[in-house]
């Protein structure tokens, strides 16, 4: 089994993407994995500032919580992104996120099997397409990685509305539980 890492990217109060999160990470210890989680509420994130500095230190200049999560981001086999969309896309502090994972491209980083556990208002299975699009293109600069999975859950807008999913909720247990 594996160790992973669970990024929850949702800001709000009781999110539906955390709820699931949580049934997600219970599916992967059931599974036997070994789990760690991180959200990103109250964490503070700078922007990238491009210097590239990194990729030669192998750290972020800016001394924030980002350079403390990439070092768990570094030292996981399996990573799990949970975001809700907006407006079609990954959370602000997600991408946010991913540009200061920068320093990781020149490290013996360990992370094999990146995964996404999407929310959203819509339903329709598209919805998601193109934060997981994001993502996959994140995944390419890490040769050793691959995008090996997600899960959508549409049709939720309401704060704590996932508890209420009976489907959801479980479709995220198996999701976890199927994470290698």
């Amino acid at each position: 089994m594996s160790r992973v890492l669970v990024i929850k990217t949702s800001l709000r109060a009781k999110s539906n993407s955390d709820i699931l999160a949580e049934r997600l990470i219970e599916g992967a210890k059931d599974a036997g994995h070994e789990v760690e989680q991180i959200s990103l509420k109250g964490k503070n994130i700078k922007f990238c500032i491009g210097c590239l500095a990194c990729q030669k230190t192998q750290k972020c200049v800016q001394g924030d919580d980002a350079v403390e999560i990439a070092e768990k981001v570094k030292n996981a086999e399996t990573l799990v992104f949970v975001t809700p969309i907006y407006y079609y896309e990954m959370s602000g502090q997600m991408k946010t996120l991913l540009d200061r994972l920068n320093p990781l491209y020149t490290t013996n980083y360990k992370f094999r099997n990146v995964y996404m556990l999407s929310v959203a208002a819509e339903e329709e299975e598209s919805t998601s397409e193109k934060a997981e699009s994001g993502l996959e293109g994140w995944v390419d600069c890490f040769e050793e990685a691959v995008f090996a999975g997600r899960l959508f859950c549409g049709g939720m807008t309401g704060m704590g509305e996932a508890l209420g999913k009976e489907d959801s909720l479980n479709d995220a247990y198996d999701f976890g539980k199927s994470l290698e």
